[in-house]
């Protein structure tokens, strides 16, 4: 690890972990300890109860994956609680020696030069109907996080937070900007993808991150979700790509979205999820190559490749300039090369009367306007762009760069397509 730390910040790559804050594994020496005897000085550092009336669960709670949350056992005749997995047992944050060493844990990482954690399913470790954890007491616990991880300088905090709606997801940020530097936002996700819903989403987020001056952040991707290019179709993958990159806030791509990769078939032998959801398909290998295994080991992998490997990888799209992995490149360097696009301003442009959303982005006078088609057909739009009008500098079909667009003229695009206007 320290040679990959190494190797990695000579390349200027950050490097971010994983920290899972509401369970451990059943195998950690913490639980077996725990496990060993009621009298156990680890006892509490998870949730134990003793059975209800007949020896049934002490509680009806049922895990996120289907059936009790509470397994019994038989050494000791008491109930754990997990809200997932019988392997993955719920700590007790109650416990403040068991919170000692998870903060210990975080500076022992921090400390060997790691660059930030994303934190796993945040919300999950509120257990208020247990008489444990409130909501107030985890925003004291991640403001105490937040002051860990500031104490190590240019660091990062992104917490998987499933929210309910927008005011519940900013409070993540803390009330002074003390907590998550990046709560996801993951209300892309399950949204209708037309062009009404998904300006819905970004003002809304807009709005929300304005109020506390917080800065936002969108998902598109990620691994519990359907991949990207069968959730919505492979035709809106590109203004999927557009959309994100050319927001304000930081944009989070799930690996794999960038080649258009799309969910795998898994044979019932080789599926290795053990929820009820089958989360395999998503969960594929990268496809690097058109070698064995896609390029992504030498050895069999923990879930099959992708049937599709031989004609979709990072190898071939590099050297094709229409790919879809040409065009992230693309929107990915214009980003990083222009403070309107990075950091600038957003404003939405009206665009009645079609299925497009078109927004600007502006910083130091210089401006980009973004328009995206989510139909199948032809949309033309009037953008009432200031001045001479622009130029298109990119199209999602990567065809289009430097055609003019004039003042208060329409501009034609094609079938999911959208354009990068600079003004």
């Amino acid at each position: 690890f320290d040679r990959l730390l190494k190797e990695a910040h000579r390349r200027n790559i950050k490097v971010i972990l994983d920290f899972v804050p509401n369970h451990t594994s059943s195998q950690h020496p913490w639980f077996i300890e725990s496990r060993s005897s009621k009298d156990n000085p680890k006892r509490d550092w998870y949730i134990w109860r003793d059975p209800g009336p007949g020896g049934v669960p002490p509680t009806d709670a049922e895990s996120s994956f289907g059936g009790s949350a509470w397994t019994k056992d038989e050494q000791t005749g008491q109930y754990y609680y997990h809200q997932f997995l019988a392997e993955q047992p719920d700590v007790n944050w109650r416990n403040l020696q068991m919170r000692a060493e998870i903060f210990s844990s975080l500076r022992f990482w921090f400390e060997m030069g790691v660059d930030g954690f994303r934190f796993d399913a945040v919300h999950k470790m509120v257990k208020e109907h247990l008489g444990l954890l409130s909501t107030e007491e985890l925003h004291d616990i991640l403001r105490t996080v937040r002051k860990i991880a500031d104490e190590y300088g240019d660091t990062v905090l992104i917490g998987e937070t499933m929210a309910p709606d927008f005011l519940h997801w900013i409070t993540y940020y803390g009330k002074d900007l003390d907590e998550f530097h990046i709560p996801f936002n993951f209300f892309f996700m399950a949204q209708t993808w037309d062009a009404k819903h998904i300006r819905n989403i970004v003002e809304s987020t807009e709005h929300t991150a304005l109020e506390i001056d917080a800065w936002p952040n969108y998902v598109l991707g990620n691994h519990d979700f359907s991949r990207l290019a069968t959730r919505y179709g492979a035709h809106y993958a590109p203004i999927a790509a557009m959309l994100l990159l050319t927001l304000r806030g930081t944009p989070i791509l799930y690996y794999g979205d960038e080649i258009g990769m799309h969910d795998a078939v898994i044979p019932k032998e080789r599926s290795k999820d053990p929820t009820p959801d089958r989360r395999d398909p998503e969960r594929t290998p990268m496809q690097w190559d058109s070698t064995a295994n896609a390029g992504f080991s030498s050895g069999d992998p923990w879930l099959p490749v992708n049937d599709d490997y031989i004609k979709n990888n990072v190898g071939l799209q590099a050297g094709i300039p229409a790919s879809i992995l040409s065009l992230y490149r693309k929107l990915m360097w214009m980003r990083k090369g222009d403070f309107a696009l990075h950091s600038g301003t957003y404003k939405t442009i009206d665009t009645s009367g079609s299925d497009c959303f078109a927004y600007m982005r502006e910083h130091d006078g210089k401006r980009f306007f973004i328009v995206l088609n989510f139909s199948d057909k032809k949309e033309d739009v009037a953008l009432h762009l200031p001045g001479d009008g622009g130029n298109i500098v990119l199209s999602t079909f990567l065809d289009r760069s430097g055609e003019k667009v004039q003042l208060s003229k329409k501009i034609t695009l094609r079938p999911y397509e959208g354009c990068v206007i600079e003004v």
